[in-house]
């Protein structure tokens, strides 16, 4: 019996996955976030190194490495050290939509970074003016297809993330639609209101509590389902099916980072974004936990170049 118990144990043993953890980390770990303080990758940043700080003892040190839409943050981060000590949060700006619409961001983003782990997806929040007589994503398509050139939408820049969605759209609609770019998100918010621009593709944290007070009309959002965050909002994807123009944020190291540390760091990430606190603060600010492997992450980043190079060639974008 003795005998029996003793191998049932060595076999459950065996069968059991090896400790992941190596000795990592003995010192600070620098995450470098490619925007200003109080945006939501920041968010992401700051909820992942204080949890982290908490688990390993150790500091876990946020560094804000702002412009040129986050390509100065990112450039910074692919020339760090390959031991686990530089960390970067990186987003579809800097990895999907920066190498078409830049000509040199000092950088390759796939060949520089390893990716580790995805927070979150994060959809847009297509938005029109009270002004306009529109209601519905398939109103906005007709009323655009007997106004051609009529409607101005706003964006926080050329190439910028909440300006593709709106290439996209009028790709896949059929319709031709007016650029205005802004600075910033709050500036496009801010003309929205006041009328000065008809629509615009934002950010779900910054639009839907816009839409919610009932300066602007909500029609639908960027992701290929409802929201769980606004499930009475429908996809655009509903109207037009195959409509997907999320933003996301993950987590990345400079490329050559040993594996073993990087699949652990990686099992940190989707053990953070499964918290019932976390997950309650995601579908507060409308992103949806979208946990990956690095193998995982890495050929969906490759997936949202493919798109996001069609949709800059298609529109005609030329590389700043």
């Amino acid at each position: 019996m003795k005998r029996l118990i003793a191998l049932a144990a060595a076999a459950l043993f065996a069968a059991a996955p090896a400790k992941a953890e190596t000795d990592w980390p003995k010192r600070d770990v620098s995450v470098v976030v490619p925007f200003s303080a109080g945006g939501t990758t920041v968010m992401f940043a700051r909820i992942f190194t204080n949890d982290m700080q908490a688990k390993y003892g150790k500091p876990f040190v946020v560094e804000n490495k702002t412009g040129a839409g986050g390509t100065v943050g990112a450039a910074f981060a692919a020339k760090g050290d390959k031991d686990g000590y530089m960390l970067f949060v990186g987003t579809a700006s800097t990895h999907a939509i920066a190498p078409f619409v830049y000509k040199n961001p000092r950088y390759d983003a796939e060949k520089d970074f390893q990716p580790i782990g995805l927070f979150a997806k994060v959809p847009g929040l297509l938005v029109v003016s009270n002004k306009l007589p529109i209601k519905t994503v398939q109103e906005l398509i007709d009323y655009a297809k007997a106004h051609p050139g009529e409607l101005n939408f706003g964006s926080s820049g050329i190439g910028s993330a909440p300006h593709l969605p709106a290439e996209l759209f009028q790709a896949m609609a059929g319709v031709k639609l007016n650029h205005v770019p802004y600075k910033a998100s709050n500036e496009v918010m801010t003309a929205l209101i006041g009328g000065h621009v008809d629509l615009a593709f934002d950010n779900i944290t910054s639009a839907l509590p816009q839409a919610k007070s009932g300066t602007m009309r909500a029609l639908g959002v960027t992701g290929p389902e409802r929201s769980k965050s606004a499930p009475e909002i429908p996809a655009i994807a509903e109207t037009l099916p195959g409509f997907d123009a999320q933003s996301w944020h993950g987590l990345f190291a400079p490329a050559g980072t040993p594996k073993p540390i990087v699949d652990q760091i990686s099992a940190d990430v989707k053990r953070i974004v499964a918290l019932p606190a976390v997950e309650a603060k995601f579908k507060e600010i409308g992103a949806e936990p979208a946990p990956m492997t690095p193998e995982e992450f890495a050929k969906f980043a490759a997936e949202e170049r493919v798109k996001y190079r069609d949709i800059v060639t298609k529109a005609g974008i030329v590389p700043q």
